[in-house]
């Protein structure tokens, strides 16, 4: 089957062949070595010196995690969106009593760094910044060194949603400032749902120091005590810990930066793939995403359809829209363990598919957005 989907995304055989070891004492010095290379190669892939933190738990669990490690309740907060993330980080902020100030942008379009700086202007008592790097509902990427650089002015705390991003997309984390990272082991790490990975700079740990929002199974301070002796501080997904470890010695041997061009050189190519069927791509390419491509389905054609034929007749399957994209656009995931063969398929099975559903794939039809 190829997959292709924003996540869970495929596994190498290795991968999943790691998963079959037999389990182990995760109190013991076995789990400890895994536990400390894993954490060491996760801060290559991070681009920091700041601690990094591996829980146990989906992306939506490092979300949450960050928020209620570093707020209080009726902490002002801006939250950036460009689509149903962005949305959600700031949902579990206003759950948790955070006093949400939202600032959306249109979908298909990046966050816009002057609007952000004018928010901050405008609200002084604001204290952190949450922000989606990659958005994988409309497939943009957005400026996060530009947006970095404004809320570093202001000296507010930055956090960063990266889940699908790091490891696929350069993201610098020191350089950037940026206080709070999140990660997940069901993107481009070409691993299982069941890992979520956190960096916390000493501003960030500060701030956890003071925050009140109720926590404890995801409580930063507990995890990194724990990682100080080699362990976690509640039992792992010891399975998954085995795939990431061997997927991570595959990423350092690759290199991160020829990791990066690969993956841009294969969003290059479905992005041009979905134009030259006379496609529309819901992303504005200048900040386009290169781990996931949105287009729009043609009038007249049942996205319902069109998912079930691609699969039955091509084995290729693609994602659907959310929130008030759902039925209206087709997202194409192209990271972690993806080839240009991959994406070829997927173009050719969309030529086969579309004319039998009423749209003819014609390249004078191509439009960009």
């Amino acid at each position: 089957m190829n997959l292709r989907i924003p996540g869970p995304t495929p596994c190498p055989d290795e991968v999943l062949e790691a998963m079959g070891h037999q389990m182990i004492n995760h109190r013991g010095p076995e789990f400890q070595d895994m536990l400390r290379r894993i954490t060491e190669n996760l801060k290559k892939v991070f681009d920091t010196k700041n601690d990094v933190l591996i829980l146990t738990g989906s992306g939506t669990g490092a979300m949450e995690a960050s928020v209620v490690n570093v707020l209080s309740p009726g902490d002002v907060v801006l939250a950036v969106s460009i689509g149903e993330f962005g949305d959600r980080l700031a949902e579990i902020a206003q759950v948790y009593g955070a006093s949400v100030v939202r600032l959306s942008f249109t979908m298909g379009t990046a966050a816009d760094p002057e609007a952000i700086r004018k928010t901050l202007k405008e609200n002084p008592s604001i204290k952190a910044v949450l922000v989606t790097h990659n958005e994988t509902s409309t497939g943009i990427t957005n400026d996060m060194a530009a947006i970095s650089q404004v809320v570093r002015e202001f000296g507010k705390l930055l956090v960063v949603d990266g889940i699908s991003s790091i490891s696929s997309i350069p993201f610098h984390t020191d350089e950037w400032g940026i206080d709070i990272a999140m990660s997940g082991s069901q993107k481009g790490y070409m691993v299982p749902p069941g890992l979520a990975f956190v960096s916390v700079s000493q501003r960030g740990w500060e701030a956890s120091k003071a925050a009140k929002m109720p926590r404890f199974y995801w409580d930063f301070g507990r995890a990194k005590s724990y990682l100080a002796r080699g362990q976690t501080p509640w039992t792992p997904a010891v399975s998954i810990f085995y795939a990431l470890d061997v997927s991570l010695e595959r990423m350092m041997e690759e290199g991160m930066e020829n990791v990066y061009q690969r993956h841009a050189r294969i969003a290059q190519q479905a992005r041009d793939g979905v134009k030259s069927l006379g496609l529309s791509l819901v992303a504005d390419e200048r900040w386009a995403s290169n781990t996931v491509t949105a287009f729009k389905i043609p009038p007249g054609v049942d996205p319902g359809t069109l998912l079930q034929r691609l699969q039955s007749d091509h084995d290729v399957v693609l994602a659907t829209g959310q929130g008030s994209l759902a039925g209206k656009i087709l997202r194409i995931g192209h990271l972690g363990y993806c080839t240009d063969k991959d994406i070829s398929l997927v173009i050719d099975a969309l030529r086969s598919v579309l004319p039998k559903l009423g749209f003819q794939p014609t390249p004078s039809r191509a439009r960009r957005s």
